[in-house]
């Protein structure tokens, strides 16, 4: 078997003229550099260099085989090199499953700019409010909100901090005004969601709990938000959900002098299997995105084990 590193020293001192200045160029001792040509030609059976104490030359076999290692290390290169270059190139199908308001409005075009750079890679997004079961359905990835109740998820925080908040349009309020305190909400047209046959009505603040009611509820975030939008009730919604309304002024932000309900952003896998390059990839290119959205600093966030 012949060492890649036995061919370098045998093309360096050629190259350089002297076993000794091989050896520096590759940062060994003389006796190794000379210990790697001796293996080298012990290998092929046949002497390549006539050495003396002041200078070093080829044999006529040592001419005829230099083409080759030299070819040989430049191959090495070349496939190296190509390696390189497509470590950071996705391929493949990616299933995604996000969740419908955020999904829409911001998750779907950030996931369309991390994939130019890699045309083979295919996404096929599931946007849906229902938590998609990771080890049964046929997701990679899932970007939800907040993981306690799922045993055994690997989690990284895309936004560790994030919360929900009551919020209602300026519409809305100029009509009905504003609550005060959290049980104030019940005399309010309350928008809650449904998620399979439960209807999301106990709205948390602290402490409270408030059970709310109102004339409508939907399972799909985004048309909540749009009611709200519309002046039609007040919403409990992500605070990533409401960002821009609310730096725009088309939604006003309620109660808050209470601490309402903590839901973190998380991307998740079932496994450590589940966690590749590319899933590792696009967690922190939408962290990266979230951060820039929000103007909040980047911080590098580890991989988290949920149970």
């Amino acid at each position: 078997m012949i060492r890649l590193d036995d061919l370098q020293v045998f093309v360096s001192a050629t190259g350089l003229g002297s076993l000794s200045a091989a050896a520096r160029e590759l940062d060994m001792s003389p006796a190794l550099a000379s210990a790697a040509l001796k293996r080298l030609e012990d290998a092929l059976g046949a002497r390549l260099l006539t050495r003396s104490t002041r200078s070093l030359r080829l044999t006529r076999d040592g001419q005829r085989y230099l083409e080759h290692a030299r070819a040989i290390l430049a191959a090495e290169e070349a496939g190296r090199h190509t390696l390189e270059q497509n470590r950071d190139r996705f391929t493949g199908l990616l299933t995604v499953a996000m969740p419908s308001d955020l999904g829409r409005s911001h998750l779907a075009g950030w996931l369309d700019a991390f994939r130019a750079p890699h045309p083979d890679l295919q996404l096929q997004l599931r946007i849906s409010d229902r938590l998609t079961d990771l080890y049964r359905q046929p997701v990679d990835v899932a970007i939800r909100y907040g993981i306690a109740g799922d045993s055994g998820l690997i989690a990284r925080p895309l936004v560790p901090d994030n919360r929900r908040i009551a919020c209602a349009s300026p519409d809305y309020l100029a009509r009905h005004g504003a609550p005060q305190t959290p049980q104030a909400l019940k005399r309010h047209n309350c928008l809650c969601m449904t998620i399979g046959t439960s209807l999301h009505n106990q709205w948390s603040f602290g402490e409270q709990t408030v059970a709310v009611g109102g004339d409508r509820s939907a399972d799909d975030g985004e048309l909540v938000r749009r009611w709200a939008l519309a002046g039609a009730g007040i919403a409990y919604k992500s605070q990533l959900d409401v960002h821009d309304d609310l730096q725009s002024g088309r939604l006003v932000a309620l109660l808050g002098d209470f601490p309402s309900e903590h839901v973190p952003l998380y991307l998740a896998c079932a496994d450590r299997q589940s966690m590749s390059p590319v899933v590792s990839a696009l967690g922190d290119a939408l962290r990266r995105r979230l951060a820039d959205w929000l103007g909040t600093p980047r911080q590098a966030v580890p991989v988290q084990h949920r149970s």
